[in-house]
């Protein structure tokens, strides 16, 4: 009767830790991205910006092993900066092949619309949610096409004030016009559950409510042309960034 039990508990057992490493992922990340993903205007963004909080917090996960990623945020960029073809998609795809386990799931995270929403100064501006979707469905239709076995994540953008005005003009226009932007990435995601099906999700959509309450203690007091601004997370809303960030990245890998 004791060696009945024995070997039940030992079948249990390893039945239990076979599922548990046949769940764990080892992943590389390449986050596609703007300023806001860079980190600008974090004191040392290369330990603080939010892909490194955001890669430090997938790895505390039971179903995530190890984790690399490569950080391609670029200062005001859009949809246009980032086509196939340019110097930061070809980087990005560069970042995705130079990565040491090319065994681990690929994946990329997209963060970008800030820039595309303002009403001047920055590539394009002001584009027009058609023109934006259309633009994010070449980006990652390329992706796909180049990395068969990766998987894509669109990011929700975050809130900025209204009186938002630096080398850029954003202000209540570009804010509204960001904010048609979300329901075009999620329609995207519906549509590639029918063309490329459990390749592209919808990632994080708390921070723009979260940083919209918090912007006084999450996002930096910038100067700008109609007064203090506020866009770029500070330390504190890197980290809650990074790990909305997280969350929704070991969601879509459960």
């Amino acid at each position: 009767m004791k060696f009945k039990t024995s070997l039940l508990l030992i079948t249990i057992f390893l039945l239990s830790s076979f599922t548990i490493f046949k769940d764990k992922h080892d992943l590389n990340i390449v986050f596609i991205g703007d300023s806001i993903t860079y980190g600008a205007g974090l004191p040392d963004a290369g330990k603080q910006a939010p892909p490194v909080i955001c890669a430090n917090y997938l790895k505390t996960q039971s179903n995530i092993g190890a984790v690399d990623f490569s950080n391609q945020g670029h200062s005001g960029y859009t949809t246009l900066d980032w086509l196939p073809g340019t110097k930061a998609f070809i980087d990005a795809e560069n970042a995705a092949k130079a990565f040491a386990n090319q065994k681990a799931q690929l994946m990329f995270s997209i963060k970008i619309g800030t820039n595309d929403s303002a009403m001047k100064g920055t590539h394009g501006a002001p584009v027009s949610v058609e023109d934006y979707k259309a633009n994010l469905k070449t980006i990652i239709d390329k992706l796909l096409k180049d990395f068969p076995g990766s998987l894509v994540v669109i990011e929700h953008p975050i809130w900025y004030s209204p009186n938002t005005y630096n080398g850029s003009m954003y202000l209540q226009e570009g804010l509204t016009r960001l904010q048609t932007y979300i329901p075009a990435m999620d329609d995207l995601v519906k549509e590639y559950k029918t063309t490329n099906p459990k390749r592209v999700f919808v990632g994080d959509t708390k921070a723009f409510d979260y940083f919209k309450t918090n912007a006084e203690t999450d996002l930096q007091h910038e100067q700008g042309r109609q007064g203090i601004f506020y866009l770029h997370p500070n330390p504190k809303g890197a980290i809650a960034l990074g790990e909305f960030w997280g969350k929704a990245i070991a969601k879509v890998l459960k």
